[in-house]
């Protein structure tokens, strides 16, 4: 896939995403494997109704986020596969956590 230009600047398709949206993707992708889903409430501390009802929640969507930024290979394959950047999760991950 070829990036976009814009101005002169390459485009990340994830760019412009709201910081929520991509949260929600990387969370989508960090429960479809159940070692990953299970390591994220071990080390979250979250549980499983905690995080449904979470869902919404900047704070629980920036500790997915957090989550995935302190174990590099799961960032970067979690970027690749929501077609997004590393940098674009870290970034999303401090605009929820204000």
């Amino acid at each position: 896939m070829r990036p976009e230009i814009n101005h002169g600047k390459q485009h990340s398709p994830s760019a412009d995403q709201e910081p929520s949206v991509l949260a929600l993707m990387a969370l989508a992708w960090t429960l479809a494997d159940d070692r990953r889903a299970d390591r994220l409430l071990a080390l979250t501390g979250l549980d499983a109704q905690t995080l449904r009802a979470g869902v919404g929640d900047p704070a629980i969507l920036g500790a997915v986020l957090g989550f995935l930024a302190e174990y590099e290979p799961d960032l970067v394959a979690c970027a690749e596969a929501i077609d997004s950047t590393p940098q674009a999760l870290i970034a999303a991950k401090e605009a929820l956590h204000g």
